[in-house]
């Protein structure tokens, strides 16, 4: 039965994924917005500015899902069919690879067509940086920036707590993430109450990060990329980031893309000034469709093992924590 709820993880990561593929994020009802919403009540009821109230609403926030994750898990464990349609509608709806991919060339459009108020606009859908007074340079180093880190955020790193963690991972690692995005900011009323939030955010992405960012230089040939180039500027720049994640994704895509990242972002309230990645010019709207190539070379590479997984080192790291646990 362990080998079967092994396969029935991996069809449904398969199954998700291609879900993802062909439909995108829905438009309505989406469960990660829900999501957000719950934990945005739970934060006016806990809310105070310090780091225990936020540990309490991070723990909160994220058992839910993790323990909703478990409970399915273990009810299917002997129904491999409804264990694999169940990681399969989980992974679906922690996905966000397609709508990535479509945002990048939507921005492209706009940029090549010089129609700079429909791209200040559509900037908002990839990250939250104040998109009014960019130019085409920093509207495409915008999303080029957001396609690096979002293929981590939104498809290895789901695919990566799926694979080792099954449902509850893959609940989990999306509250977390969502969770960050909702709190983990540097600003007056989340400096410390959002830590917790973002602390384990920054772990749960650790290795996701640098599988992503190993993936990008391997597969830069997709979109028409250096590998060797974008080997030495992800050895050379990973660590510039302010983010221990971030500039994983964001050198190695620098550098498969020849383009040079950071410098300035202006948020609104706030500004950041970033350490330079990579050489060569600033990108352009030539370089978004690139980036969308090499994201979803990624993420196939990345649901290619995430899909073995469970199947091979899975089996294997299971049977030797039962046979420890076993002997005490």
């Amino acid at each position: 039965m362990r080998h079967a709820g092994a396969v029935a993880n991996a069809a449904g990561l398969v199954a998700g994924y291609a879900l993802d593929a062909y439909f995108g994020d829905p438009r309505r009802g989406h469960p990660v917005a829900g999501f957000g919403r719950a934990a945005a009540a739970l934060e006016r009821r806990l809310y105070r500015p310090d780091r225990l109230a936020g540990g309490t609403h991070t723990a909160l926030s994220v058992g839910g899902p993790v323990l909703a994750g478990a409970a399915l898990a273990y009810a299917t464990r002997r129904q491999p069919l409804a264990r694999a349609a169940l990681v399969a509608a989980g992974t679906f709806a922690v996905l966000g690879g397609q709508s990535l991919r479509h945002e990048a060339k939507t921005m492209g459009r706009a940029l090549r067509g010089g129609d700079l108020p429909a791209a200040r606009a559509r900037l908002g859908h990839l990250c939250g940086r104040d998109p009014s007074t960019l130019d085409e340079s920093e509207l495409a180093r915008a999303t080029v920036e957001s396609v690096a880190e979002n293929t981590s955020d939104a498809v290895v790193a789901p695919l990566f707590w799926g694979a080792v963690a099954g449902l509850p991972g893959l609940l989990g690692y999306r509250a977390v993430n969502t969770l960050d995005a909702m709190v983990g900011h540097r600003n007056a009323r989340y400096a410390r109450f959002g830590t917790p939030a973002a602390r384990l955010d920054d772990l749960l992405n650790l290795v996701p990060a640098r599988l992503t960012g190993l993936l990008t230089v391997a597969l830069a040939p997709a979109g028409k990329g250096d590998r060797e180039r974008a080997w030495r500027v992800w050895r050379r720049d990973r660590d510039d980031h302010p983010s221990p994640n971030a500039g994983q994704c964001e050198a190695a895509m620098a550098g498969a893309l020849g383009v040079r990242l950071g410098g300035r972002n202006v948020y609104f309230g706030r500004s950041e000034v970033r350490p330079f990645l990579g050489d060569g010019p600033r990108p352009e709207a030539r370089h978004l469709p690139r980036a969308a190539r090499i994201s979803g070379a990624v993420g196939l590479a990345a649901l290619g093992l995430a899909a073995v997984y469970p199947v091979t080192v899975g089996r294997l790291v299971g049977a030797v924590a039962r046979r420890l646990a076993g002997a005490r």
